[in-house]
């Protein structure tokens, strides 16, 4: 019996999310202790972004979304947006065709509608060049939020409904899911918010139900792989319920020449 719990154990040790989300936080901090202006704290947080989808790629992790853009973020200092989107611009450009390389499907979500043209056609190409790949789905929350996200869905449904495509008799929590960003993807198993605040901060209010949440008070900037494994330990060690007991997922690890014993 004890060898076999060990091994249960060990089993438990070795799981890893199919999707992780991140909210990378803590790049202007990253700059200020060093008297440098913001916009150094964003491009020291590519480093750390690009290190991440390594990682993952690395550990077989189906999906990655990160948190670039939000909604809100339209409320920082007008010159910071503008130094953010021309970084956006230039990244994606010197991304891309790495990423491409490497099998990684690059998907964005979010309004493009409020970015420039040069931006909507770098994104458009990005997701173009790299849609057949089979590897890591990267995914790009830009001008996102999460509310945003709902209401959209719930346009979307409505319009469905007005035009006899759906009726309301029909409206359950699944076809409402389809409808939300990331429809086609397993919902997020673990999120990280570096830089040390404890709030989800509208991203991906209703992907993230049932995601084990993990906060850390590290700035962005310094993540790095032992930050990474770390989380993914963490996320190993939780034991995911879903509303049962933990009795039941445990009997249900079980091999199945103990559960008659």
């Amino acid at each position: 019996m004890s060898d076999d719990l060990t091994n249960i154990e060990q089993d438990s040790a070795q799981v890893l999310p199919r999707h992780i989300a991140v909210v990378m936080d803590g790049n202007g901090r990253w700059a200020n202790k060093r008297h440098l202006p913001r916009i150094a704290g964003h491009k020291a947080g590519v480093t750390a972004t690009r290190k991440i989808v390594e990682n993952c790629a690395k550990n077989k992790i189906e999906s990655l979304t990160i948190f670039a853009f939000s909604s809100e973020n339209w409320n920082r200092p007008e010159a910071e947006v503008s130094s953010l989107m021309a970084l956006f611009v230039s990244t994606i450009s010197a991304e891309v065709k790495k990423l491409h390389k490497k099998n990684v499907c690059v998907k964005f979500i979010g309004d493009r509608s409020r970015f420039s043209d040069k931006l909507q056609s770098s994104i458009n190409e990005s997701e173009q060049l790299t849609e057949g790949n089979t590897g890591l789905h990267l995914n790009i929350a830009a001008n996102y939020g999460g509310r945003w996200d709902i209401v959209n869905a719930c346009k979307s449904l409505i319009n469905k409904v007005k035009n006899n495509e759906v009726s309301i008799q029909e409206l359950d929590e699944d076809l409402f899911d389809s409808f939300v960003s990331l429809n086609d993807h397993a919902p997020p198993d673990l999120f990280i918010r570096t830089g040390g605040e404890r709030r989800i901060s509208n991203f991906l209010i209703w992907q993230l139900a049932y995601t084990e949440l993990y906060f850390v008070d590290t700035l962005w900037p310094d993540f790095s792989d032992e930050h990474f494994e770390s989380a993914l330990s963490w996320f190993a060690g939780r034991q995911r319920r879903f509303g049962k007991t933990g009795q039941q997922i445990m009997n249900e690890q079980l091999p199945e020449k103990l559960k008659s014993i």
